[in-house]
């Protein structure tokens, strides 16, 4: 009979379909926010267990992560072999909390607990080891532990920073910890080295003070992109105008209002910081009002006449620096032919080297919606992203990207 909580498998996502997670606990009162991870873990496809350190038993019942995930968890590893098995068996070991003395075990080698003794086997046959640490600030700030941390990331351990809040460094925000981890067991750092810009959201262009010209942009596909880029070890910085995706963003941003003021800022950072990738996924504004009032208009005088005047194209001043540029062609069409044709005319006029396309007629997909469908029209290439999640989107756009950049070098 399925335990009830394996049906939560793939309820979200299928990314980490058939991957085998071994989520290692350790004593931070923090511990019972690994229930809420591995449960993130199995809705994106993972099949999960875990393992117990002595001392995390004393802080919460074995019996409810047997309720997470419908896995008995380990709660010991005695003198048999298990420790082998469990890292010959699962793809990969997060261990959330990790404590300063559990980190500080591992990066000396010593293997006197069910955690570091497994963790060790899974670091030696080269298996995906994660910690994520959480303790106070002091400890996390003292020079022995960043030491220690030092050791762990040359030895090619993943550590995910904890979230700083006062003087405690935090478990981190469930979203972020299980986006990061899917990002990062998917595609690991395969960015690394990558300088990237990425615009989301629309802007706004002001009639009055009060009123404006803008569009329905949520900015969930660009915050999308620059997350997944971030995870996957690209500097990133996002500039975006005002949001409301139900994505966080996670990286570097720059907070911007207008199309001028994204455009200055777009042009900034690869002109003075060298950023060589810049995926234009923002929605600006194409139009705005030739005069703007320095007062609110009364509503109840004669309706103004406004006048409109096109904004700059942000891609119209990167070309003499020759990033590699991504473009986005939000499209009313009735058909992928339509959508095609007309992609491919925009990318002509704006020498973008990627444009990525959408039909905004569709309800289910593009602006305010978690999901898109686009076809990827490159110099030599079309490809169509089928439905899905914009986040697993972001993914697929960013693994196109990196062959065109390999493809220039």
């Amino acid at each position: 009979m399925v335990h009830p909580s394996k049906k939560i498998i793939g309820e979200v996502s299928r990314e980490l379909l058939n991957k085998k997670i071994l989520v290692g606990v350790t004593a931070s009162v923090s511990i019972y926010k690994s229930l809420d991870l591995v449960r993130a873990l199995m809705r994106r496809g993972a099949n999960v267990r875990v393992i117990m350190s002595k001392d995390s038993i004393r802080l919460i019942n074995p019996m409810m992560f047997h309720w997470a995930t419908g896995e008995e968890p380990v709660v010991s590893v005695g003198g048999e072999i298990e420790h082998v098995e469990l890292a010959e068996e699962y793809d990969a070991l997060v261990i959330a909390p990790s404590t300063a003395n559990t980190i500080s075990k591992l990066a000396n080698g010593i293997a006197d607990t069910s955690i570091t003794l497994t963790a060790l086997n899974f670091v030696g046959i080269k298996k995906p080891v994660i910690l994520v640490p959480a303790m106070h600030l002091t400890m996390y700030e003292a020079p022995q532990f960043k030491e220690n941390i030092e050791k762990l990331v040359k030895q090619g351990i993943e550590i995910i920073s904890p979230e700083i809040t006062r003087d405690v460094a935090h478990y981190p925000d469930i979203e972020y910890l299980s986006s990061y981890i899917t990002s990062f067991l998917l595609r690991g750092k395969d960015l690394k080295g990558y300088k990237i810009v990425v615009t989301a959201g629309p802007t706004r262009e002001y009639i009055d003070p009060v009123r404006f010209i803008s569009n329905s942009s949520s900015g969930t596909m660009g915050v999308s992109i620059a997350n997944e880029a971030y995870f996957r070890g690209a500097d990133v910085i996002l500039v975006h105008g005002p949001l409301s995706s139900s994505v966080k963003p996670y990286t570097k941003r720059i907070r911007v209002d207008t199309t001028q003021e994204m455009a200055e800022n777009v042009e900034k950072l690869v002109r003075d910081e060298k950023y060589g990738i810049v995926i234009l996924a923002g929605a600006p504004a194409d139009f705005k009002p030739k005069n703007t009032a320095s007062s609110k208009i009364d509503s109840h005088s004669e309706v103004p006449k406004v006048e409109l005047e096109t904004t700059p194209k942000i891609s119209s001043k990167l070309s003499i620096y020759r990033p590699l540029l991504v473009g986005f062609s939000a499209e009313t069409v009735n058909s992928d032919e339509e959508l095609i044709e007309k992609a491919k005319m925009k990318k002509e006029r704006h020498k973008f080297d990627i444009i990525v396309a959408n039909n905004v007629k569709r309800k289910d997909i593009g602006f305010s919606s978690e999901y898109n469908e686009v076809i990827v029209i490159g110099n030599s290439f079309v490809r169509k992203l089928e439905k899905n999640y914009k986040t697993i989107i972001a993914r697929e756009l960013l693994d196109i990207v990196k062959y065109e950049v390999s493809r220039k070098v």
